[in-house]
């Protein structure tokens, strides 16, 4: 079996000490989740460690990435700067970046306020609904979520955030485990700081096809009617571009790493692959 050495760190940059780990050997890339960190990111990144120095790292406010303010918001802005940061202080960039679901509208944002950092963006489903024309309804969805789950209805937070996802619901699967303390914290830091930003921020096309870095959208085979799956193909149209398929769905890169992996290989390695 393969045991990829892991070397982890923190990065002081303003309002925060940020959780990162280094594994591997190669030019680099880096793996971009929201609110998704480290330990969900790291069986993708063990196996692109083999050709590539891989830096993943807990969102400012996630996991081990602690904010001095607990209830200051996290934005696209301000984790594109945190990412920025990070390839500076390892001074290995520009960086390959794969971001997905919110991290992928970080690594859109790292694109558009941080080009010299960055080369390629793959954008793995976004969740960019200002671009869709029923933006209003889907901001106000969003509104709901966070109120519901303000009010202490975890479980209502959770099946309107599905619902609203147009994630399909498995009524026979087993209940998920009971979280532990970080993850309680994770999800009352999403819910209530990260989300809204997130949703709300809108890309500048013209920010994004001039800077200079190969933009590529990305979407799961297995999304298709999903929110991200409509808010990709927006996006790439934005772009001038078509949707990349990946396989699975939108945490694919979690449940089948395996499979994820050469896909992402292919895909950085140039528009040939595409």
């Amino acid at each position: 079996m393969n045991h990829t050495t892991v070397t982890a760190g923190s990065l002081r940059v303003p309002g925060a000490a940020l959780h990162y780990e280094v594994r591997g050997q190669g030019p680099l890339l880096v793996l971009v989740g929201a609110p998704m960190g480290t330990r969900f990111l790291a069986p993708l990144a063990d196996l692109l460690a083999a050709d590539h120095t891989v830096l993943t790292t807990d969102p400012r406010g996630i996991g081990a990435s602690v904010p001095d303010d607990p209830d200051a918001d996290s934005t696209p802005a301000l984790r594109a700067a945190d990412v920025a940061a990070l390839v500076l202080h390892l001074d290995m960039g520009p960086a390959a970046v794969f971001g997905t679901s919110g991290g992928a509208v970080t690594a859109l944002a790292l694109a558009q306020e941080h080009p010299g950092r960055v080369h390629t963006v793959v954008a793995h489903e976004p969740p960019v609904t200002e671009l869709l024309p029923d933006a209003a309804a889907r901001r106000a969805a969003v509104e709901d979520i966070i109120a519901t789950y303000a009010a202490g209805d975890v479980p209502g937070a959770w099946m309107r955030f599905l619902s609203n996802a147009a994630i399909p619901m498995d009524p026979d699967a087993p209940p998920p485990p009971a979280p532990d303390a970080q993850q309680m914290a994770d999800e009352r830091f999403w819910f209530l700081h990260e989300m809204r930003g997130t949703t709300l921020w809108r890309p500048d096309a013209g920010a994004l096809t001039g800077g200079g870095a190969r933009i590529v959208v990305g979407v799961g085979e297995a999304s298709a009617g999903q929110i991200c799956d409509r808010t990709s193909a927006a996006l790439a149209a934005l772009l001038g571009t078509e949707p990349v398929p990946f396989p699975g769905g939108h945490i694919a890169f979690v449940e089948d790493p395996v499979t994820f992996a050469p896909r992402l290989r292919e895909v950085l390695a140039g528009p040939a692959q595409d």
